[in-house]
């Protein structure tokens, strides 16, 4: 196999600081050689004489000084992960081990890599198309077991198959049209036109899935935002405190107690939740406190899922003239999944609960899902917890074969499907 590159690069491939083990990676035509200018293998031969997939105990020295022992993986293009030549040192954690490396690697004719420099070889010769190698980025970043799944299964060519599958498909449509457009004056037709509309009509269902599958694999990926809005001194920051399992925003009997958003991060089924504590929604000539509301607002707007929170002692009219304060109409709530969370039930007696959810389910509005709940006792949460999770799996299996989370993906699919259907309709 040939490479594209003529120059040796070096990195540190484990996170920054100190630890125990640190992995510093050579890669490029001169690796090996570069290499072995400044490790001694035990064995006292050269590592250029070893053979590939060979791992190897050695020591690193400066001159006459000891640098560190380390261990050695020798790989020999192609077999490598960027195609190239490759060596990788484990060496012990420490700052001044690694530098001292990095430097004698530098000093003997390697140069300090690039940010994504080695993914970016593996693209150039081959080994990823560039989708792959997105889906490494997306590895490195996953922070859920279910972003981890979705970037785990894009870097293994899960959705280069599917595009595959299409160029295929559309190839077999192109191949046929430009046949009949070189025989046109013959008059000869090679292509059914029944054939060929359903043809398209297969590649769109195709994209269509995809494309619809892009909201859910997105908030995978960066996590669902969950705005929790409601009146001033409601609970809503007892229950984010309660969801996060720590005391993370100031709880008091005093209203307008937050005036700012809050915003923190739990697992739940294996998916990342972003949970924003927002400003009691009420009318306040206070100026910090308004502008508290505001910012409520912008996150509502941003947020996947949205939790309101009311007590016992509020109507439906009073929950819907504090939510005009969002600036959205039920219309446009309706495109959100909205919880309503019916606070504080430890206050009531068990038929004056009853009572109180009747009367709320008889005027539900645009609200999916009603869940009584004591944010102070914990009651309830494992039902919110289950339909958070449930709505985030909405018209989703768990095993999904192919999840777009990419919006290059995203806009390349629509522009496809768009050229598609003027393609049917010419």
């Amino acid at each position: 196999m040939v490479t594209l590159h003529d120059d040796t690069i070096c990195a540190v491939s484990t996170p920054p600081g100190t630890g125990a083990i640190a992995l510093i990676r050579v890669c490029g035509p001169q690796a090996i050689t570069v290499s072995d200018k400044i490790i001694s293998l035990k064995m006292n031969k050269p590592l250029s004489g070893q053979t590939a997939n060979t791992i190897h105990f050695a020591t690193v020295k400066y001159k006459d000084q000891l640098v560190d022992d380390v261990i050695v993986s020798l790989f020999r293009a192609p077999h490598s992960y960027t195609g190239d030549d490759m060596v990788e040192i484990s060496c012990h954690g420490s700052v001044y081990v690694q530098q001292k490396i990095l430097s004698l690697l530098i000093r003997n004719g390697a140069r300090l890599a690039k940010p994504g420099e080695f993914t970016l070889r593996a693209f150039m010769n081959g080994k990823l198309d560039l989708s792959m190698a997105e889906g490494v980025a997306d590895l490195i970043a996953s922070s859920s077991a279910a972003a981890h799944r979705l970037a785990f299964q894009q870097m293994r060519g899960g959705f280069s198959e599917q595009i595959g599958l299409l160029r295929t498909e559309l190839l077999k449509f192109i191949s046929l049209i430009e046949l009949e457009l070189d025989f046109s004056e013959e008059d000869v037709e090679f292509a059914d036109r029944k054939q060929l509309m359903e043809l398209i009509g297969k590649i769109e269902e195709l994209l269509r899935m995809l494309i619809s599958s892009f909201e859910y694999g997105n908030a995978i990926k960066n996590g669902i935002p969950v705005a929790i809005v409601g009146p001033a001194n409601v609970g809503k920051s007892t229950l984010l405190n309660q969801l996060l399992r720590e005391e993370k925003a100031i709880v008091s009997e005093i209203a307008g107690t937050t005036r700012d958003y809050i915003e923190d991060t739990i697992i739940l089924e294996g998916i990342e939740f972003r949970f924003i504590d927002t400003a009691g929604l009420r009318k306040t000539s206070d100026a910090i406190e308004t502008e508290g509301i505001q910012r409520t607002v912008n996150k509502y707007k941003q947020a996947s899922v949205v939790i309101v929170m009311i007590d016992p002692g509020e109507s439906m009219k009073e929950i819907s003239e504090s939510l005009k304060l969002l600036g959205e109409e039920d219309e446009e709530r309706k495109k959100k999944t909205t919880i309503l969370v019916l606070n504080k039930i430890d206050l009531l007696k068990e038929e004056e609960k009853k009572e109180k959810l009747r009367a709320i389910r008889k005027n539900r509005g645009s609200y999916l899902t009603i869940i009584p709940i004591s944010a102070k006792q914990g009651d309830g949460l494992k039902e919110l917890e289950y339909i958070l999770v449930k709505e985030a799996l909405r018209g989703h299996s768990a095993a999904q074969e192919v999840v777009v989370t990419n919006v290059r993906h995203f806009e390349a699919l629509k522009l496809a499907r768009e050229a598609l259907i003027r393609a049917k309709e010419g």
